[in-house]
């Protein structure tokens, strides 16, 4: 077998490629007009087949824009036939099921033609702050509230843009030069992607992308039922109750392993919810099989064929599975918490892979100000923050960490030049983290007010702020999450209200649950701990059972007597 068409050169292409999508991503991010998408990364990027599958992603994103993408690009060749594609041409949708779950989300996909003939597609999607409608929040009755949707449509055809699709976007949106923008920022990426791409079929004289995507689909699969089958065949059933807005959400998740496949089917009381809170499919199905990818096949490529060895179910018209035109615009809430729900599957099948639950749903502050009659000019800002991550096998969480989204926290100087806003206070959240061998990671206090004196509004929407971290293998669950207002007036973390001009919301993420018997947990990371600021003094003997002496030492006689005393049991469970 000659070196252009064996293994090792398809194995190098595929390092290649791999590169190309990156450097689109890289582009989209230079680009952006938004610190959503140029500072916290909240976006995909990725190239696929001339029907529709996704054969390498950028490492760069978040895997509810990646994997519901890797579905919309077949929605995108079922609207624009393939006869109808031509080079120059770029489309473009936000429609929630045929995009990746919400009005804010813009998908653009460009075609890529080589000596007259289409031979792939890139795909780019990032967050918008701001689409219109009711602004930002859940009470949108239905998704006709939440803002302008756009049908998959051509923005650019043959090379020329169609300033009328561009000026309906521009009439109704409240930023249209930033969301403009970052829809000339995708359009950018996915070009540097193709040129990348025409570039590498050069260097290696290739006429198109089937041999190596065929290479790639095949060890990718190969890949995945091996992973697989190292899991132990079975049925494994989970449950996980979630506060939702206006009642608790109780999911239960039901896996199936056999032969060289995993079957998730999602139960429970799963009605529709009157709010934005439902979820489209595309985006359960995404975060349902980022959960499993993550203790299953993990270094496996992620692509449509390793994506098609997990099969996620949930009953249409639900929760999960919202139909249009259901409200969407916060399907974050629940689906970011699928993970969870199902590593507790998995903790059942291989436990010394699994994490404890950490935060989950991302923490954001959203704020937002009507423009004022003074002059005062308005403003509608999203700054990413997150709690912490569930302890590891053999690890503590991660501090302040976001998953399973894997944002980026915004600079607070980036937030504080995008509104009138003064972060007071940014700190990790003693104790916040549940006790165990291994410790969840912690929160965060978060203090913002306002800089000019006036009030703002701020769109809340908080999870586990009734229902805690579960901590695994006995491990102590981590702190719910807060929101207050320092005056101790009222405020709820579920939905929008005033912020005084003189007073300051106080937001605090939950901490990561802990994994393991916190008595086993080596006395010497305790002590660590007390002296990094994670773990009080008063913890350090409630829940590990670790004395220390004034000067922080571990007094091991006063610890050993603590560990095997009667408290054991108390501190343990």
């Amino acid at each position: 077998m000659s070196f252009q068409t064996g293994d090792l050169a398809r194995q190098i292409m595929w390092r290649r490629l791999t590169s190309v999508v990156e450097e689109q991503a890289q582009t989209l991010i230079r680009t952006s007009f938004s610190p959503t998408t140029r500072e916290a990364g909240d976006l995909s990027a990725g190239v696929f087949t001339p029907d529709g599958r996704m054969i390498a992603q950028a490492v760069t994103g978040t895997p509810g824009h990646i994997n519901s993408m890797a579905r919309s690009v077949c929605h995108f060749i079922d609207a624009i036939p393939l006869d109808d594609w031509r080079e120059g041409d770029v489309a473009l949708t936000n429609d929630p099921w045929q995009g990746t779950g919400h009005l804010n989300d813009l998908v653009v996909v460009t075609p890529v033609f080589r000596a007259g003939r289409l031979i792939a597609f890139f795909a780019a999607t990032s967050h918008l702050v701001d689409i219109g409608g009711m602004g930002p929040g859940f009470d949108a009755k239905d998704v006709f509230h939440e803002g302008i949707r756009i049908p998959i449509t051509k923005v650019v055809d043959a090379g020329r843009v169609d300033d009328k699709v561009l000026g309906i976007l521009r009439a109704n949106v409240r930023m249209p030069e930033q969301v403009t923008g970052d829809l000339m920022s995708l359009i950018a990426g996915n070009h540097t992607g193709g040129r990348r791409l025409l570039a590498m079929c050069d260097e290696f004289a290739l006429a198109d992308l089937e041999a190596l995507s065929d290479f790639i689909f095949e060890r990718s699969m190969r890949g995945m039922r091996e992973e697989i089958e190292r899991v132990p065949t079975g049925v494994y059933e989970a449950a996980l109750t979630l506060d939702g807005i206006d009642r608790p959400v109780a999911m239960t998740a039901t896996m199936t392993v056999a032969d060289g496949r995993i079957d998730v089917e999602f139960g429970g009381d799963l009605r529709p919810s009157p709010r934005g809170n439902n979820v489209p499919f595309c985006y359960t199905e995404a975060y349902a099989s980022y959960g499993v990818r993550c203790i299953v096949g993990r270094s496996v490529p992620n692509n449509w064929s390793s994506l098609s060895a997990v099969t996620i179910r949930a009953p249409e018209g639900s929760i999960l599975n919202a139909t249009d035109p259901a409200p969407v615009a916060s399907r974050h809430l629940i689906g970011q918490m699928l993970p969870d729900l199902v590593f507790r599957c998995l903790a059942q099948a291989v436990p010394d892979r699994v994490p404890a639950e950490g935060a989950g749903t991302l923490w954001n502050i959203r704020l937002l100000r009507s423009a004022h009659g003074d002059g005062k000019a308005g403003f509608n800002a999203l700054f990413f923050h997150s709690g912490g991550t569930g302890a590891r096998p053999g690890l503590d969480g991660l501090n302040a960490t976001a998953f399973p989204s894997g944002v980026r926290a915004i600079p607070i100087e980036i937030s504080e030049k995008s509104a009138p806003v003064l972060y007071r206070r940014r700190a990790l959240r003693c104790d916040s983290g549940g006790a165990g061998r291994t410790r969840g990671g912690l929160g965060q206090v978060i203090e913002v007010a306002s800089r000019d004196g006036d009030p703002f509004w701020m769109a809340a929407s908080y999870e586990r702020t009734g229902n805690a971290p579960r901590g695994l293998d006995g491990g102590r669950d981590g702190e719910p999450g807060t929101v207050r207002l320092c005056s101790g007036r009222p405020f709820s973390p579920m939905g929008r209200q005033e912020v005084p001009g003189d007073d300051v919301i106080i937001v605090e993420p939950p901490g990561g649950a802990g994994r393991g018997d916190p008595f086993a947990r080596d006395p010497a990371r305790v002590r660590e701990d007390v002296e990094n600021g994670f773990v009080s003094r008063e913890a350090a003997m409630r829940d590990y059972g670790v004395v220390l002496t004034a000067a922080l030492e571990v007094d091991e006689p006063a610890t050993a007597a603590l560990r095997a005393g009667p408290n054991r049991r108390a501190a343990s469970n």
